[in-house]
């Protein structure tokens, strides 16, 4: 009972912090409402007011990726992407306030409907001498705008996790693909493309479920399950990147000086430079919202501190300080960085063995994502262990400077364009078994250590961005 109370306490928990949905369930038919609005449309509201609006014609915007909707089982004749986004990027023409956009797309049926009204009103006038107004001619767009839905990865990023014990478990996976949508403006005097923006958003699908099977009681069987599943809307993530691709074209457009806004203050304004950070962001990271690292040749500095531990031939071994510094020459790239090293510490048992060593190492260091912010790294070196003074049983032929190898693996964090913090772990493997003053056993001596602290960088020319997230 104590576990089926510690499993329905967690479950409870788990609703109540993150699962929304849960507590959003149908339980009746709705009716029908006003479509909802995605948050970026609350930015489209807040643009710049424009000194003129522009005349702008859309043929065909549309889903140009041809991609099906994905399933687990089976295929799927329904396509991955709506297929009225022509509609979608009208509407935020208009709602921006700098275009009018005018009708384009199905251009057949509206020159129909006026030679119906130019016959009709012909065959008024011929037959009641009453002549009627001339129909008004057609805008004309100086600019056009192109483009459409050149992209839907499926998939790009996926996971999950889950546990069970004795019949309770819980689990949850999600699935994140991404759309992206490329605009483009062109003057219709000359054809010249004025400007191309594009943007991209992702289209997050998660389900968590939680169960129950287990016997509570002799002939009691206790069984539960309960769970939901959230697919972000396709259509609505389509329309918040058209809108944004909008928003863009406009303050591109601004910069180059296709268009201005009403106050001329606004061209350097908060909102103009909000966007140019923005834009700057996305220079600087990768789809998945990871900072890219442009790493440069670099002198590096590293000192740490930790303890490490003794694995020799006497009993009872201890942890004891160890204090390390490096420097290196980090390569163009950031992966591969040549260093040289040494330190102190001291190694030691409970009896016998008490005794400080001196070392000194080269080897290579390297990045397995140099151009990541966080990355782990891997590390090998060879070097000399020299022994100081201690108390260590004495032999004739013992060497007081003795060779080791050193493999390590750890983990860096860059804070700034010069400062990192590191932390790791490594194993030292002498290459005689007498360090300790004893040579018994199969295997020679070794030492294992964890280190923490921090990397400076004497001249650097790494190139990161300057913005926050």
């Amino acid at each position: 009972m104590k576990l089926i109370s510690t499993y329905l306490g967690g479950m409870v928990g788990l609703w109540l912090t993150g699962c929304s949905p849960y507590f959003h369930q149908p339980f009746s038919t709705e009716r029908a409402r006003l479509g909802a609005e995605v948050n970026g449309n609350q930015e489209m509201r807040n643009l710049p007011a424009a000194k003129l609006r522009t005349v702008v014609a859309v043929y065909k915007f549309r889903d140009q990726t041809g991609q099906y909707k994905p399933q687990t089982n089976g295929s799927s004749f329904s396509t991955a992407i709506t297929q009225g986004t022509t509609t979608i990027l009208l509407r935020a023409l208009e709602e921006s306030g700098w275009f009018d956009p005018i009708e384009r797309e199905n251009l057949g049926n509206l020159l129909n409907e006026r030679k119906i009204i130019r016959s009709t009103r012909a065959e008024f006038t011929e037959q009641t001498g009453v002549k009627q107004p001339v129909l008004p001619p057609l805008l004309f767009a100086g600019t056009m705008l192109e483009g459409g839905i050149i992209s839907y990865d499926a998939n790009m990023l996926t996971g999950g996790a889950g546990l069970r014990y004795f019949g309770a478990g819980a689990s949850g996976q999600y699935r994140q693909d991404r759309v992206t949508v490329y605009l483009r403006a062109i003057s219709t005097s000359n054809g010249r493309i004025l400007k191309t923006v594009y943007t991209s958003k992702t289209i997050l699908s998660q389900q968590v479920d939680a169960s129950l099977f287990r016997f509570v009681n002799f002939k009691r069987l206790l069984e539960t399950e309960t769970g939901f599943t959230y697919n972000e809307p396709s259509e609505m993530a389509v329309k918040e990147a058209i809108e944004k691709a909008v928003q863009a074209l406009i303050y591109e457009g601004m910069l180059d000086g296709l268009w201005l806004p009403k106050d001329s203050t606004e061209l350097k304004g908060s909102k103009m430079l909000q966007y140019v950070q923005e834009r700057e962001y996305g220079k600087h990271y990768d789809v998945l919202g990871r900072q890219v690292m442009q790493r440069q040749a670099a002198l590096g500095l590293t000192l740490t501190a930790g303890a490490q531990r003794y694995a020799g031939d006497y009993a009872s071994p201890q942890t004891r300080p160890v204090i390390h510094g490096m420097l290196s020459y980090q390569l163009p790239g950031g992966r591969w960085s040549p260093f040289i090293a040494g330190g102190q510490g001291r190694l030691s048992t409970e009896r016998f063995f008490n005794q400080r060593f001196y070392y000194a190492e080269a080897g290579i260091q390297t990045r397995l994502l140099p151009t990541d912010r966080f990355t782990p790294y891997l590390m090998a070196a060879a070097g000399a262990t020299i022994r100081a003074s201690g108390q260590v049983p004495s032999r004739a032929d013992q060497p007081r400077i003795v060779p080791h190898v050193t493999i390590g693996a750890g983990l860096e964090y860059q804070v700034n364009a010069r400062v990192s913090v590191t932390g790791g772990l490594d194993g030292r493997l002498f290459l005689r078994d007498d360090i300790d003053g004893a040579n018994v056993g199969r295997y020679n001596d070794n030492t294992a250590a964890v280190r923490i602290g921090l990397v400076y960088q004497i001249h650097t020319k790494m190139r990161s961005a300057s913005v926050s997230k």
